[in-house]
């Protein structure tokens, strides 16, 4: 693999906090959506402590995926180009129709 450019750096950066700030909103709304139960009915001690594990887990599981799903998409979403590729050369013909010599 060659040298990466300053500019698929700043795009990996850019995507891995993407990854962690919407991670950690899922899994506060995943937390908020298991646990809200415990706020709005009068469970017992023992229910109340299952929910709100079960909220911390489901949270920690939908963080993880979220972080999976967006980072191991990166290299193949969007780019045209893998990491590391040089940046793609203007053509050799002109794009106007009928002129093919260089010096035309």
């Amino acid at each position: 693999m060659g040298r990466r450019s300053q500019e698929d750096r700043d795009a990996m950066t850019i995507e891995i906090v993407f990854a962690l700030v919407s991670g950690a909103v899922l899994a506060v709304a995943a937390f908020i959506a298991v646990a809200a139960p415990t706020v709005f009915l009068d469970l017992p001690r023992t229910a109340e402590r299952v929910v709100l594990l079960s909220g911390a887990v489901v949270s920690a599981v939908v963080f993880v995926a979220r972080l999976v799903d967006v980072l191991w998409g990166f290299p193949r979403r969007g780019r045209g180009r893998p990491m590391g590729a040089l940046r793609p050369q203007a053509p050799s013909q002109p794009s106007q129709p009928g002129r093919t010599r260089p010096d035309s």
